[in-house]
């Protein structure tokens, strides 16, 4: 085969161009420190690091984004929690405090004041909130759990269901005299002493509520260890608690007290109701106080905004509501607690039954209190005196029945608050075990990137020492096969001549 010059330079332009471009493929590869510039480079390296690049980014969202912002709205919830524990504890020990026998009005005043406040701040840490989100109102993160204002304008019709365990006994004291009876015509002769009644009563989430909002009462029943059956229903009469009588009433009836939102049984009614499963109130209330925790967060209910008569009512069913994080892949995390879980109407309906039962101590020993001066009074006639000395009688009777009471109020409250406590406790520590859960997530996710990390760095990232060995390499045969060139074009077809 003849070799011409023109194959020659043709071979050697191609070789220094093979030279020039690995030099320069390796120089691209040494200034970027990566081993390839454009996908055709290498399909499998390309492909490879577009798997690892989208596995790394999703796990920097879990990382860097969802768990930190998880975490934080859980540490916010457990602060919260914690600090209605300590409130309750303290309510316990007040309490406890409040059931001595060597307290003054005047301390057991005080003490209920400190319990007014706690339960105040108990339902003030229900609107703890997270970035603008309330933590404990479920999917509604854009509304409190409680009211932050009176409010009037909302009417709602609320159904609130319990179980026959749940039937509180009440003990209230009846026959009490007040001094206007010394003024009566005609006398009072003060023969009759006040007792001590006991009856039982279904207290309701509220107080305050409307006349006649509750007509009926609704109620299931296990028959013969089956699935429980809805009994006819019960009437219920509406009474205000001015004209209740515990001694005149019906043991077939059950009365409404919508002032203090209490339903008291009469004998029959709650030998029918004490084993049934289920019983179910629906009640009305329009008229909020500031603090009181909004019906939609725990029960069935039905709202009607009374300035907008134009929209329809807003119906609200309680179910649960998890609000979930992606933590990982496949894998969510719930990470909210729902107030009705953890923050719960009985503590404040304890509260006010120690309050009411203080406040007729005091108004009891304050007529006593008056009755002691009006017996100082020289001028009293022998019948008045007498009239006062039977009156004080049957008051300091009546004193004791309260002290009673109170003493039981007391001892509910001090059995309550516990079991808000345990109530709150399993709250903290399921709340707990999803937050080590989701420290777990953390740590493996955070070994996983930097496993990521290193993989597609090895898959990317040019090795800089064998690259400049390489390129070294490189320069040397481009310089060489230069010089061979120059020796090669040297000849020309005069030197043949």
């Amino acid at each position: 085969m003849r070799i011409t010059n023109k194959m020659m330079t043709n071979n050697m332009l191609s070789n220094i161009n093979k030279n020039k471009y690995n030099m320069t493929a390796l120089e691209q590869q040494y200034s970027t420190g990566k081993k390839i510039q454009r996908p055709s480079d290498d399909p499998i390296i390309t492909v490879r690091a577009l798997k690892l690049r989208t596995n790394l980014s999703e796990l920097e969202q879990y990382y860097e984004k969802n768990i930190p912002d998880a975490m934080s709205w859980m540490e916010v919830t457990e602060s919260a929690l914690r600090t209605v524990n300590d409130i309750l504890r303290q309510i316990n020990t007040y309490c406890v405090q409040g059931s001595s026998d060597t307290l003054t009005a005047n301390d057991r005043a005080a003490i209920v004041q400190n319990l007014e406040q706690m339960k105040a701040q108990i339902y003030q840490e229900g609107n703890t909130n997270y970035a603008g989100r309330y933590v404990f109102t479920g999917y509604k993160t854009d509304s409190p759990l409680i009211f932050n204002e009176d409010t009037e304008h909302l009417h709602y019709e609320i159904t609130e269901n319990f179980t026959g365990d749940q039937i509180q006994m009440r003990s209230k004291v009846v026959g009490s005299y007040e001094l206007s009876d010394l003024e009566t015509v005609p006398p009072v002769t003060f023969d009759e002493p006040p007792q001590l009644v006991d009856t039982y009563r279904i207290q309701l989430a509220y107080d305050n509520l409307e006349q006649d909002g509750l007509d009926s009462i609704h109620y299931a029943k296990s028959i013969a260890g089956g699935e429980p059956v809805w009994q006819a229903p019960l009437p219920v009469t509406s009474v205000s608690i001015t004209e209740f009588d515990e001694n005149t009433m019906d043991p077939n009836e059950a009365y409404f007290i919508h002032e203090t939102g209490e339903v008291i049984l009469g004998a029959n009614v709650y030998e029918e109701l004490r084993t049934a499963d289920n019983i179910q109130l629906t009640y009305e209330k329009t008229k909020f106080k500031n603090g009181e925790l909004k019906p939609e967060h725990y029960f069935n209910s039905i709202m009607t905004d009374t300035l907008k008569p134009e929209q329809e009512p807003i119906e609200y069913t309680k179910t649960k509501q998890q609000i979930q994080y992606e933590v990982n892949y496949n894998q969510k995390l719930t990470i909210n607690t729902e107030g009705s879980d953890a923050i719960t109407h009985g503590i404040g309906r304890t509260i006010d039954d120690i309050l009411n039962s203080v406040n007729e101590v005091i108004a009891t020993e304050g007529k006593i209190e008056e009755i002691n001066k009006r017996l100082q009074d020289q001028n009293l006639t022998d019948a008045d005196r007498q009239r006062y000395e039977r009156m004080l009688e049957q008051l300091d009777t009546e004193l004791d029945l309260k002290n009673e009471v109170m003493q039981r109020a007391f001892e509910k409250g001090n059995a309550g608050s516990s079991e808000e406590q345990d109530r709150v406790n399993i709250a903290v520590a399921d709340l707990g075990s999803r937050l080590v859960r989701l420290e777990l997530t953390e740590n493996r996710l955070s070994s996983q990137k930097v496993d990521f990390e290193e993989l597609l760095s090895k898959n990317e990232d040019a090795d800089m020492v064998d690259t400049v060995i390489k390129y070294n390499a490189a320069q040397t045969i481009y310089n060489a096969s230069l010089s061979a060139a120059a020796k090669v074009v040297q000849n020309s077809l005069l030197d043949f001549l």
